[in-house]
């Protein structure tokens, strides 16, 4: 074995709620976790201002305060965090083995994943432009749809979460407009109705967002078109919702790990398993439904106590 080669006990890829919690833990188990911070340290919630739904913090917290402190807390109980990410791995035999910026090997026990999920937008410089300033662009209604209690918001999309993401806002914002950018919605029937039976959603069938409009600061209107009449019209709104899905960032797992159509893994229910022995997933890489810092931590937590288990059984 090259002197290059680095053996790790329980290695930690992905430093979001899911990872961080899952380094406290193991930790803890005296598993001397190493975590590689990925391409986003911290993960999505870096990017989000405001975090209220987070038990212990009243008055709120800001996502890049609340990823700093989790992870203070997991080097406190001595867990090795590093920066870099996972660009290859190799779990076709007993030894796990990773390699970090296409360079250094690790040979690991265990291997817990939590590299995520990124949500997809649609790519416009001024949406883009307001989703890093924190003006009014949001991907997640749940996040972020009490910051715009009794006010006007546009979503885009035209499947289940869109639906569901449209009814949550629905039930907070005074008015919602659903721009769908077909003919038809790729939800559910029964998610379909229900935004259709919903009085204050108004949906535009076959329509495309031109623009984001603002003030520079926050979010003012969106420039809606018409593909029909190719009639552009402007849209009232302190908030934008893209609900046009994620990409879990599950690519380099893809040879070995058993993965759902769209690239989420697949976990053994009511576990944090894969389909491989010593390998386990927490957070967005698996969860396409909850998608919460709350239940990523709380999966980072199961893929730790699983570790744990599969160590202590092979001794």
């Amino acid at each position: 074995m090259s002197d290059s080669i680095e053996k790790i006990k329980c290695l930690i890829i992905g430093s979001g709620p899911a990872g961080y919690t899952a380094a406290i833990y193991a930790a803890r188990a005296n598993m001397n976790p190493v975590l590689y911070q990925g391409t986003q340290p911290g993960g999505q919630l870096t990017t989000t201002n405001e975090v209220e739904n987070w038990p212990g913090n009243p008055e709120g917290i800001t996502g890049p305060q609340m990823m700093i402190g989790i992870e203070e807390q997991a080097k406190r109980f001595g867990t090795d965090v590093r920066d870099g990410w996972a660009t290859k791995v190799d779990f076709s035999g007993d030894i796990h083995k990773v390699w970090i910026n296409d360079e250094k090997e690790l040979h690991c026990e265990t291997v817990i994943i939590s590299t995520g999920a990124t949500a997809k937008y649609l790519g416009l410089p001024s949406e883009q432009h307001y989703l890093n300033m924190g003006g009014g662009v949001s991907a997640c209604a749940v996040c972020d749809g009490f910051f715009y209690r009794n006010q006007e918001v546009v979503i885009v999309g035209a499947g289940d979460s869109a639906c569901e993401e449209a009814h949550y806002l629905s039930k907070l914002c005074k008015k919602v407009t659903m721009l769908v950018r077909s003919e038809k919605f790729r939800a559910s029937k029964i998610m379909e109705q229900r935004v259709r039976n919903t009085e204050n959603i108004t949906i535009l069938m076959n329509h495309d967002t031109v623009e984001v409009l603002g003030d520079g600061q926050v979010v003012t209107g969106v420039k809606a078109k018409n593909k029909t009449t190719n009639e552009e019209f402007e849209i009232p709104a302190t908030g934008f919702f893209v609900a046009i899905g994620h990409k879990p960032n599950t690519d380099i797992f893809k040879d070995y790990l058993t993965l759902d159509e769209t690239g989420y893994i697949i976990n053994t229910p009511g576990t944090a398993k894969t389909n491989v022995a010593g390998v386990f997933v927490g957070g967005d890489a698996a969860d396409h439904v909850y998608r919460q810092a709350i239940t990523a931590a709380g999966t980072g937590c199961m893929a730790a106590l699983d570790a744990e288990r599969y160590l202590a059984a092979k001794e």
